[in-house]
């Protein structure tokens, strides 16, 4: 664990000279391929250090602020796109708007306020969930699964909470929401678009779906072309987590993730495509419950048969549950030999 960490040290402190280079590259190299061509060791750099762990935590949160969200944003930096354009005023706004899913909110809202009673409630889940785990044995494999990913969900969207607290504090703006309550989604294009993990699929319209959908529609029509985009967009993001996954497992690719992400693309399309007949839509309209069950099922559904098995069958997310309570006895252990400390020195002083 202590390993471990020393390693996520050096690699933040490399992340943040890279960055440091890269915004002031930024300023001063015209935009397009000489900038890019400037930042291409950083890119490189970003696809390398997740090798640097063994821990699935480390690497699950490194891959994914430096290797997804800091590369992609600085390729589209590169052309003077993306979230990082306007650039910002400081380097430390440079360095979270780079590095984690955030972004300022244009339209300012003075009633945005952090969400206790939200937090709260997925802190008491995710409490009960750990207590379930003691009667593992009792459960179904596919619930036992599904459990982790609930878990999964909530750990990430609580951190992300918090996060979003201290940036605010920090950087003194309002911030985006990182997600919007992506198990009330009515249909694929509202879970991957309006949904889930907000800053993703907003980097991947802007460096992938856009320029696809201008190259197909120089030979479709403008109502065809954003399909080749749509598609594009998810095969791009199945890459990505076969990547993920490669850093998690340190196998070889079975390519189940990048097919889940086609299955999802091709069906969001299809739903597109439906949703432009509206004669369909007119006859065969769901309720919102409804509507929710299918859409919330069919990604879960799914996910069991395509995205989960490789994670199953590398043992990663046993050695995810196994590393948080590591950490939890590292953290009792760091807290107790500082309270002896603490009070050692308080007994020295009083003796005094």
């Amino acid at each position: 664990m202590e390993e471990d960490l020393k390693s996520f040290i050096k690699v933040w402190v490399y992340g943040i000279i890279s960055i440091s280079y890269c915004y002031y590259i930024a300023t001063r190299i015209r935009s397009g391929v000489p900038r890019l061509l400037s930042i291409f060791p950083v890119l490189v750099l970003f696809l390398v250090i997740p090798l640097s762990f063994s821990s699935a935590h480390l690497s699950l949160y490194t891959t994914f602020s430096l290797t997804l969200l800091a590369n992609l944003k600085l390729i589209l930096l590169s052309f003077d796109k993306g979230p990082l354009i306007p650039l910002p005023t400081t380097l430390g706004r440079f360095f979270c708007f780079t590095f984690f899913p955030i972004k300022a909110q244009e339209n300012p809202n003075s009633q945005n306020h952090f969400p206790k009673r939200d937090v709260a409630t997925k802190v008491a889940i995710v409490g009960v969930l750990l207590h379930l785990y003691g009667y593992r044995n009792n459960m179904s494999p596919t619930l036992l699964l599904a459990l982790y990913f609930v878990q999964l969900y909530l750990e990430i969207d609580i951190v992300a909470s918090f996060f979003k607290i201290a940036v605010v504090i920090f950087l003194g703006c309002d911030l985006e929401p990182q997600s919007n309550k992506p198990y009330l989604a009515t249909s694929l294009q509202d879970f991957w678009g309006r949904r889930w993990n907000l800053m993703v699929p907003a980097i991947l319209r802007a460096a992938v779906y856009a320029p696809m959908r201008r190259v197909s529609e120089r030979r479709m029509s403008s109502g065809s072309g954003l399909f080749p985009g749509v598609l594009a967009a998810f095969i791009v993001s199945g890459l990505y987590h076969e990547l993920l996954f490669y850093y998690l497992t340190r196998e070889v690719p079975t390519w189940e993730v990048t097919w889940y992400f086609v299955l999802q693309g091709v069906c969001t399309a299809a739903e597109i495509a439906l949703k432009k007949k509206t004669t369909v839509t007119q006859r065969w309209q769901l309720t919102p419950a409804v509507s929710r069950l299918l859409t919330v099922g069919f990604v879960f559904a799914t996910g069991v048969w395509l995205f989960a098995p490789q994670l199953v069958r590398s043992g990663v997310l046993e050695r995810y549950k196994y590393e948080e309570v590591l950490f939890v006895d590292f953290i009792k252990q760091k807290f107790i030999t500082l309270l002896g400390i603490f009070l050692t020195s308080v007994k020295s002083f009083n003796g005094v």
